[in-house]
């Protein structure tokens, strides 16, 4: 079959303030083993410092998963135990490193006065399904088991990520409710990888997506399943739009951008999640491209964007009995 004509997605599609940052972005080469190398090794370099005032940071191995915790310092919003939070970090499954978003956790963790725990989790291709949600799972059981000594309440953790991070964390969700012990009290899904299928798109491949296309995605989806994207069947818990019964999941509140490849299987799975009786809210973008929180965190519309979900977050994570840990409403 002919492929289609490329085309990129117009400049004027995207929202006035992040025009001139998504311009500046590099094409990711990730086509090749060296060029998955050296851009592993630049988010490495890129990645390095982001402490924020306020937040002790103290990293740590446990059960061969690395974690980053960020813990409030006394005084900080929140009294009794803390909330926490379970975080995952993007890159297509396949780069990535959790300091990437040092400062990110670090500041929900000052805001929302939670602890986060970032996982270190193991990339595709040399480690596929199911290294990914094993660590994201391995994460989320560490910290509440070590909820008493952190000062955290195991029945108020969240789990959250980025893009692929944000489908790890999908998938861990239901894995969690279906394994135990215990259940996240929320999941916070940032324009999450969630659907494979999207991948075996071809009428999406002439559209070149800024930052994440559909050429990308596919190499994401083949590196972390082993198999072409798309298969009649996929094993449980490897691709969170797969799952047939969303039921009995918590709460749930995802953001995505309306130029972001994952737009439509992002509110697909949203539909999903409310037809299975799961209370969701989501947040549209317009003119927002994939990751554009991370890459242009200083705009206005990444700023207001994240703090909407915090102030979410801030809001589920107080449940009944709990007491308010963020200052602002909670989003619509």
């Amino acid at each position: 079959m002919q492929r289609p004509v490329s085309r990129r997605t117009p400049l004027s599609d995207v929202a006035p303030e992040l025009r001139r940052r998504v311009r500046l972005l590099p094409p990711l080469p990730l086509g090749t083993s060296l060029g998955l190398r050296a851009t592993r090794g630049l988010t490495a370099l890129a990645a390095r410092g982001g402490s924020v005032a306020g937040v002790r940071l103290r990293e740590l191995s446990a059960g061969g998963v690395r974690l980053r915790v960020f813990t409030p310092a006394p005084g900080a919003p929140g009294a009794g135990p803390r909330a926490g939070l379970l975080w995952v970090h993007g890159g297509g499954f396949v780069i990535g490193t959790a300091p990437q978003d040092d400062r990110f956790c670090a500041t929900t963790a000052r805001n929302l006065g939670i602890v986060v725990a970032s996982v270190r989790y193991r990339l595709a291709p040399e480690h596929p399904f199911p290294a990914g949600v094993d660590d994201a799972v391995a994460g989320w059981r560490w910290l509440r088991e070590n909820a008493a000594a952190l000062g955290v309440d195991p029945a108020r953790i969240a789990v959250g990520g980025q893009s692929a991070g944000g489908g790890l964390a999908a998938c861990a969700v239901q894995r969690i409710h279906d394994e135990g012990p215990g259940a996240p009290a929320a999941q916070w899904l940032f324009s999450p990888m969630l659907d494979d299928r999207t991948a075996a798109r071809r009428d999406l491949d002439g559209v070149r997506h800024r930052v994440w296309d559909n050429r990308l995605n596919g190499i994401g989806w083949q590196a972390y399943l082993g198999t072409p994207p798309g298969a009649a069947d996929v094993p449980a818990y490897a691709v969170a739009a797969r799952r047939a019964d969303l039921s009995g999941l918590p709460p749930a509140w995802l953001g995505i951008g309306t130029v972001d490849l994952f737009h439509d299987e992002g509110l697909a799975y949203v539909r999903a999640l409310r037809a299975g009786g799961v209370d969701c809210v989501l947040d549209v973008v317009p003119g927002a491209p994939h990751g554009f929180e991370a890459w242009a965190a200083g705009s206005a519309p990444a700023r207001d964007y994240v703090g909407r979900a915090r102030s979410w977050l801030g809001a589920v994570l107080d449940g009944p009995a709990g007491t308010r840990t963020a200052a602002s409403p909670a989003a619509p």
